[in-house]
């Protein structure tokens, strides 16, 4: 027997921009409570513990990044599969997938991050540090390492909940995770003085108190979605993951340009290179994080109307997460290139950084036509989630996460003796939104919604 619904269904129902705020505003909350937690971290570890623990940090990211990268294509490949489920009105299948998919995930996360631990050296060894920066780096990995496994339930249940009609709910959640972390950064590191243990013990610990606060849903009557251990047919778990590929490949991806960029840097500049770069990717981070949440609700609109067939639905929404990409990268470009000497140095304490700061500013010069195209190619990339091509939205991940930033790394670094290999970043955006653009056309709503098998 199906799961009755409770509650009117604003995706499918509501008016168009109300309900695409009512999702969005929330989303960029929590995605920003997420990210704050590494802005946090940066800051304080940036003035108390000095560049170098900075730089050994993001050596660090590309294995936490490959980590992420499979728990969040079974995330977002299994949100997407119920919201077309939710569209289609069978509420049993998509509190199936539901379960599934958290506790894959659970499983996963304990054979991850048991494996992470006992290789620890190897992993480091090939991510390109010397030994001298071993320490350093052990002392924050091996307490970041367990709290993942939160984490990473947090993540499947920030995008099932919010499927199911709670984005308040998983924006106060992520809220009360983000204000915990400034609190325990600021006595952990600020006045216990417990340096880079104490930043993995602040962002662990923050990161998992989300995960108690969501547990309100399953004790909510209104919720659609029911969780239950007993299920079958596990294989749809990765025949929805497969959905969810372009994530995959965005985490992943991310981690191995990470891993490139340090090598690069650490052989022309040393650590100081590499704390550059991390202080210029956390100005990044908060505006790729507000373009993957516009791109994000899409995900929660356009799956349910795909589900219901609904066309003209779909057009709105996309139109409306255009005109907000479009005012967000303005402001983001105003502000980088306005404030980013001011905001670097809120990463650094008095002269100990004066040569990072230089470096960081330059590389922003070349860095920041990144946001003309990056909030078009998520988008893109997450309307062809959506509507289940996950190769097409596979493709344009892997075109603007790896293989152009690659191919353009490579080349710039052998034809340019300094930085300047950094404009890399931006010209892959560039020619990955070519590429998504031919996709989008080839695959608007009419075309998608006529073919659905």
């Amino acid at each position: 027997m199906e799961i009755e619904a409770k509650k009117e269904n604003l995706a499918l129902d509501g008016k168009i921009v109300p309900t695409f705020f009512k999702y969005l505003i929330p989303s960029m909350l929590s995605l920003i409570a997420m990210t704050s937690a590494s802005l946090v971290d940066g800051i304080f570890i940036g003035n108390y513990v000095g560049v170098t623990a900075l730089g050994a940090v993001n050596l660090t990211i590309p294995v936490t990044a490959l980590l992420f990268g499979f728990a969040m294509m079974l995330s977002v490949g299994g949100s997407v599969r119920a919201g077309k489920y939710l569209g289609e009105k069978n509420y049993t299948a998509a509190s199936s997938i539901f379960s599934k998919t958290l506790i894959s995930v659970a499983v996963y996360g304990v054979l991850a991050i048991s494996l992470g631990l006992f290789f620890e050296l190897e992993l480091f060894a090939g991510l390109g540090a010397n030994e001298e920066l071993f320490p350093l780096m052990s002392e924050y990995y091996r307490v970041i390492l367990p709290f993942l496994l939160a984490q990473f339930i947090v993540i499947v249940m920030y995008f099932f909940i919010r499927l199911d009609g709670f984005p308040n709910l998983v924006a106060v959640a992520l809220t009360v995770g983000a204000l915990v972390n400034i609190l325990l950064d600021y006595l952990f590191i600020g006045v216990l003085g417990f340096g880079l243990r104490g930043a993995a013990f602040a962002t662990g610990i923050s990161q998992a108190l989300p995960m108690l606060v969501m547990m309100a849903y399953f004790i909510s009557p209104d919720r659609t979605m029911k969780f239950s251990v007993r299920q079958k047919n596990w294989r749809e778990v990765l025949q929805a993951a497969y959905n969810g590929i372009s994530e995959f490949i965005n985490e992943i991806s991310g981690g191995i340009i990470v891993l490139i960029f340090n090598w690069m840097l650490l052989q022309r500049f040393g650590v100081v290179g590499v704390a550059a770069i991390t202080v210029v990717n956390y100005l990044l981070m908060l505006g790729f994080m507000m373009f993957f949440s516009i791109s994000d609700t899409i995900q929660v609109m356009v799956s349910q109307n795909f589900g219901a067939r609904n066309a003209l639905r779909m057009v709105a929404f996309l139109k409306t997460a255009c005109i907000s990409i479009f005012v967000l990268s303005a402001i983001f470009i105003i502000i980088i290139l306005s404030f980013s000497e001011t905001l670097i140095s809120i990463f650094v304490n008095g002269d100990d950084g004066e040569e990072m700061v230089a470096m960081a500013l330059d590389f922003v010069t070349y860095v920041w036509p990144v946001f003309l195209f990056a909030g078009t190619n998520m988008l893109i990339s997450g309307y062809l989630t959506a509507i289940h091509l996950p190769f097409q939205s596979g493709m344009v991940a892997l075109c603007r996460s790896l293989v152009f930033p690659t191919a353009f790394l490579i080349i710039l670094y052998l034809l340019v003796s300094d930085y300047r290999f950094v404009a890399a970043i931006p010209l892959a955006e560039f020619a990955a939104f070519m590429i998504a653009l031919v996709f989008f056309i080839r695959h608007l709503p009419d075309k998608a919604v006529r073919d659905i098998r």
